[in-house]
């Protein structure tokens, strides 16, 4: 069965549309999925989601085994049956996770020895047991453990997190062929292996090529919008992206700026997740097709606009900058739902967008349309 489907590639550059198959549902491409890493997208219920247009959901093997645990995963049918939610599901490996939050972490040949950054309890990942977690969590598509490095790496240090990223991804493979060998073909859930090689566009080439010999159904760009430079990002995914199969998707992992996923999506780029649309809007930073700003700030205590009078969102629909900038300063948490559920319309519209530039032929077009509009201060 194949599951991923290429329908148009923009003449002028590498952006694409595509339609990916899985168990839980279809997911077109280009996409934003919204992170909701403790199964919960932060201030969003499951229902503005789908009025949002999510198509699919990010959420955390790291999490989820440390909080709540894999028996109430188990207990639950999944992820799908505990969030009451039914679309589809990529849970990240962990590794990310283990590497930035862990208190104290071992890396070696095998696995992973670190302690819980809620209770300080003691915990082992390994290669296979991440596979077999994300099968007790029951999302649609699965990654591989991989080893994060921290960002300035030197080179030996990220040569050397690629060396056990891609042992450990032949391990991972090899678990989840016998893990899902008695899986009819439209059940079994995807794997996605995640290239590493931090700034390195040599190491990235290398790992993709070696990622690409591992023929996962999807491939995830791992360690980069990690703080590195705008141009040393786009060199490593380009290095990266060149060397990868056409048939395949390709997720960026944890991208959310509206101006990124534009660059990212003309090189290539399919999929793309970040917490930014709700963290953002916590703090009170909401994205309009005019540009960011804050609500709180005095222009808006008088303001009837909506967010986006271009925006068709739930919040754009109900509600003026003036009410949310006073739920914000009043600290009222409605400011936060409105704001995330907004936000994350935005990103999941910047897709569409995307997707209709490339069906005409003219992604570079919209893309400067886009950026010259978005970075004028016109509020």
């Amino acid at each position: 069965m194949k599951h991923f489907e290429v329908i148009k590639t923009d003449p002028s550059c590498g952006a694409r549309t595509g339609r990916l198959t899985t168990r839980q549902g279809v997911v077109n491409t280009q996409i934003f999925m919204p992170v909701a890493t403790q199964a919960t997208v932060k201030a969003v219920t499951q229902r503005d989601l789908k009025e949002c247009g999510a198509e699919c959901l990010l959420s955390n093997t790291y999490h989820l085994y440390l909080r709540p645990g894999l028996k109430v995963m188990e207990h639950f049918g999944g992820i799908n049956g505990f969030m009451n939610h039914d679309i589809p599901v990529l849970t990240d490996s962990g590794g990310f996770q283990v590497f930035s939050l862990s208190k104290l972490r071992k890396i070696t040949e095998d696995g992973v020895i670190f302690q819980s950054h809620i209770d300080g309890s003691t915990h082992y990942f390994t290669p296979e047991k991440v596979i077999d977690f994300e099968k007790s969590i029951g999302s649609a598509i699965w990654t591989c453990l991989d080893v994060c490095v921290k960002n300035p790496a030197t080179r030996a240090e990220a040569a050397e997190g690629l060396r056990k990223t891609m042992n450990w991804a032949k391990r991972a493979k090899k678990h989840f062929l016998e893990v899902t060998k008695d899986m009819e073909e439209e059940k079994r859930p995807l794997l996605f292996g995640i290239v590493q090689g931090s700034v390195y566009t040599d190491l990235r080439k290398q790992a993709a090529e070696a990622m690409a010999e591992l023929e996962p159904d999807g491939f995830a760009i791992g360690g980069l919008s990690v703080g590195e430079t705008k141009p040393q990002m786009l060199e490593a995914l380009q290095a990266a992206i060149e060397n990868l199969p056409k048939d395949k998707p390709v997720y960026f992992m944890g991208l959310g700026t509206p101006e990124d996923l534009w660059d990212c999506a003309e090189l290539g780029t399919d999929m793309f997740d970040c917490v930014l649309p709700t963290r953002n809007a916590r703090n009170g930073q909401v994205m309009s097709e005019d540009g960011k700003y804050y609500i709180k700030n005095a222009c808006y205590r008088l303001d009837d606009r909506p967010i986006d009078p271009e925006c068709s969102c739930y919040c754009c629909r109900n509600y003026s900058r003036g009410y949310i900038s006073h739920l914000y300063k009043a600290h009222e948490i409605l400011a936060s739902e409105l704001m995330s559920i907004h936000n994350i319309h935005f990103l999941i519209n910047q897709a569409h967008k995307m997707r209709e530039a490339v069906a005409a032929g003219k992604f570079r077009e919209a893309k400067k349309a886009f950026r010259e509009r978005y970075f004028q201060d016109r509020h």
